[in-house]
């Protein structure tokens, strides 16, 4: 037999990068398919299929393909033990065969393309010792692989048999037929897709919440004779409801709780809102009445507007509303038990998702809304899975049907089976297993030749604070300060700044820490801000540019970090710096925020770190210059790509032209990170490219030595770290430099 070279810790590495990524696929078939490409690749096969097997027919049926006709697709079936593939499949063993058309289990399908293979492999894909499917690989050279090639295979199959074993439920489910009349009160058992809020998994009965709408809630009134008074009494009842929220959701939650509920108690401070109510009931119209009125008015104002996230703010409205009519009506909602059950909503108010998380509920599917909602935000924040559908029909089930929420991948099953359900509980166990990694986590990362790196948490929220505890993470190397900005209706004050911006300080004591400033435009709109028109937002008013256009904002911001770190030294990062005189503009403005403290007794940071975010091409060529006077670099890898490619990352029809490994982004990234080095300065990668282990060997051999990214992707980055040696990583960086095109640096990347 030939010898032949094959990369299997690549291929392994891979697969398992792709069945941590089958969301992304667009529906099952499109992930098996990925599946059977990449193993068909890397193993140079010329034929890769999955099969899965069904229970109803009893039959091993062949689910995606590479190699053989598209038609054969759900065509080819066996019985166990029938053909090769049905022999491993009913033996639980490998089947190899340098020539299998000559083997008497032989099974030949006329018309799929099948002619002129010689070599074949299969193997069972077993969930425990429970076959549920196989997987082939065939080729022209006979006798093409080898017993080494068996025992990868093997790990493949073990690596992705809990995906798999998913597919093929997914599957039985999708070909259940509709009934035209249903013959038991229960429902059939369905799979239903939606659109991912917040992650998570919950298994439990449903709940049926149905809000009262601002004009049920009017009509209880009647014709009770309220006046002034009484609606001012309302308004004073309302706002002690939502400072009691605010307390309710606990420390944990404050930088995003304190932003929405104190929005809220702004609308009812607000006099042009209740002011236009008060002329009403003056001029002799019902409080309610008055209240409705306006409050409708209002949502209708939002509904129309053209920008998505603007219309969601609907929803504070109501939210607020619902409650001022309420305390008039004297109208309270009568909750059932929530604990551990999936609530059903045609709709949520930011409170309802708070209440929700409060009362421990499992999870939540709402019928309206979007991923950048508050609803969202919040759901996320309290750890509740979340799930958006398009399936108005949900709320017609019968309270207290079995529910499967998969807010990984974005499915709910109604009705499911014992079966479903519990391969549902133990795909979620697996999952589960996962933060386990961080106690695998070292406390310290080495190249295998004993270099040192830094491994450092990119954050959001301060709730990402405890994860990047737990995942060993040697400090917050970006955290994105512009989110108390966008989840709400205004500004966040100075004061309001402080406060969350001490609590990270505070925990993730004697750490490096470093905020980026106020990065909002492009797709992290700011609802409340008039930006005017612009045709290409990501080349408009954002970022830096935004900053230094309004020194009001960008001045409050930096006093408040500077007060904030008041007892240690942080780092401040600005984003999207495309030259000297920006960076000198965005330093004068610190070094103006720390004499005017000074000036004002006021405690604050006096040896702030001054770094930039590399993102923009225009860098590269003032790099020297901008090299004296940044104390560090960060190179934000998205923007580096999308800038210097000019393709917007956003935009789903030039996706396919957002290249990383293009030779004029890699060449870039060289040519910065050499010169941050060469003056001496921190560079770090904070972008995907971070945490994807394609690129890790080759930022160690350009210079990198420090690595940011989301807490959960640190133990895979530490692994490869480490069984990297620092002249492999250089002569592999060498490499891909050297390729003149995509498809080049493509095939060196995935030969790794």
């Amino acid at each position: 037999m030939a010898i032949i070279n094959r990369d299997h810790a690549k291929l392994i590495c891979d697969i398992g990068e792709l069945s941590a990524i089958i969301t992304d696929a667009s529906d099952l078939g499109a992930m098996l398919q990925k599946i059977v490409d990449t193993v068909a690749g890397h193993m140079q096969a010329d034929v890769c299929s999955v099969y899965l097997f069904d229970d109803a027919g009893q039959e091993l049926v062949l689910r995606a393909t590479h190699g053989l006709l598209p038609s054969s697709v759900g065509y080819v079936r066996l019985r166990p033990g029938e053909g090769l593939t049905g022999l491993a499949f009913s033996e639980r063993r490998p089947v190899r065969e340098a020539d299998a058309p000559a083997h008497p289990n032989y099974r030949y399908f006329p018309g799929i393309g099948v002619e002129g293979y010689r070599s074949f492999l299969a193997l069972p894909i077993l969930r425990g010792r429970r076959p549920v499917g196989a997987m082939t690989l065939q080729s022209k050279q006979p006798d093409h692989f080898s017993a080494e090639d068996v025992q990868v295979f093997r790990a493949i199959t073990m690596q992705l048999a809990t995906t798999i074993e998913m597919a093929r439920l997914l599957l039985t489910l999708e070909r259940k037929p509709a009934t035209a009349t249903q013959t038991s009160a229960l429902p059939e058992p369905r799979l239903v897709r939606g659109q991912i809020g917040a992650e998570g998994y919950a298994v439990g009965e449903a709940v049926l919440i149905r809000q009262p709408s601002l004009a049920e809630i009017r009509a209880l009134l009647g014709s009770a004779p309220l006046d002034l008074p009484d609606f001012r009494r309302a308004v004073r009842a309302t706002e002690k409801q939502i400072e009691n929220l605010e307390k309710l959701a606990g420390e944990r939650l404050s930088d995003v709780t304190a932003v929405i509920f104190s929005a809220q108690l702004l609308m009812l401070r607000d006099q042009s809102w209740l002011g236009a109510m008060e002329e009403q009931i003056a001029a002799g119209t019902a409080p309610a009445e008055a209240a409705y009125r306006v409050i409708l008015n209002y949502v209708e104002l939002f509904d129309r507007m053209d920008n998505a996230y603007m219309r969601e703010k609907r929803y504070d409205v109501l939210d607020v509303g619902r409650r001022l009519l309420a305390n008039l009506t004297g109208h309270r909602d009568v909750d059932s038990r929530r604990e551990g059950r999936i609530a059903i909503a045609a709709e949520l108010l930011p409170s309802d998702v708070l209440k929700l998380g409060l009362e421990k509920a499992g999870g939540i599917v709402l019928l309206s809304g979007g991923v950048t909602s508050h609803v969202a935000v919040l759901a996320r924040s309290l750890d509740l899975p979340l799930l958006f559908v398009d399936e108005p029909h949900l709320l017609q089930i019968p309270e207290g049907t079995r529910l499967v929420l998969d807010a990984h991948q974005g499915n709910l099953v109604v009705a499911p089976s014992e079966d479903v359900e519990r391969r549902y509980r133990e795909q979620d166990e697996a999952r589960r297993s996962a933060p386990h990694l961080a106690e695998r986590m070292r406390e310290s990362t080495h190249t295998a030749d004993g270099t040192r790196v830094h491994l450092l948490a990119n954050i959001n929220l301060l709730a990402d604070v405890e994860v990047a505890r737990s995942y060993k993470a040697e400090g917050i190397g970006l955290y994105r300060t512009e989110f108390p900005f966008m989840i709400r209706n205004d500004l966040p004050s100075e004061e309001e700044q402080l406060r969350i911006y001490r609590r990270l300080v505070e925990g993730m004591p004697g750490r490096e820490i470093t905020f980026r400033t106020l990065d909002a435009g492009g797709d992290k709109v700011l609802s409340y801000f008039d930006y005017g028109t612009e045709a290409n937002p990501f080349l408009g008013l954002r970022s830096i540019r935004f900053a230094l256009r309004h020194r009001d904002i960008f001045l409050q911001q930096v006093r408040a970090i500077l007060r904030a770190a008041h007892d240690t030294q942080v780092r401040i990062m600005f984003p999207m710096i495309s030259s000297p005189d920006e960076l000198a503009s965005a330093a004068n403005a610190v070094a103006e925020c720390r004499a005017d403290l000074r000036h004002e007794g006021l405690l604050a940071c006096e040896h702030v770190q001054l770094g930039m975010m590399l993102e923009v091409p225009s860098v590269l060529e003032t790099m020297d210059e901008l090299a004296e006077r940044a104390e560090f670099f960060s190179i934000g890898t998205n923007d580096f790509v999308q800038y210097m490619l000019a393709v917007d990352r956003t935009n789903v029809h030039v996706a396919d032209l957002y290249i990383p490994q293009h030779p004029a982004v890699l060449r870039g990234l060289r040519r910065a990170v050499t010169a941050a080095l060469r003056h001496g300065r921190d560079v770090s990668v904070c972008g995907d490219m971070a945490h994807d282990p394609r690129f890790v060997r080759f930022l160690l051999g350009i210079g990198v030595r420090k690595f940011s990214m989301s807490a959960r992707y640190l133990p895979r980055v530490q692994e490869a770290i480490f069984a990297t040696h620092l002249d492999e990583a250089r002569h592999f960086a060498q490499r891909l430099l050297a390729e003149s095109t995509v498809s080049g640096a493509t095939e060196v990347l995935d030969e790794g």
